[in-house]
């Protein structure tokens, strides 16, 4: 496992996140995650 720090925008504001994922979870994969991760945090 590998934590990996993502910059995202949401809303048109751009969020720092980190996202814990295996070594081979593709960049993609890695920048979903983070995205679902700051829009969950957000729509509570």
């Amino acid at each position: 496992m590998v934590q990996v720090d993502v910059a995202v925008t949401f809303e048109g504001i751009s969020y720092l996140t980190n996202v814990i994922a295996n070594q081979d979870t593709s960049a993609e994969e890695i920048l979903q995650l983070a995205f679902e991760q700051v829009q969950k945090q957000w729509k509570k």
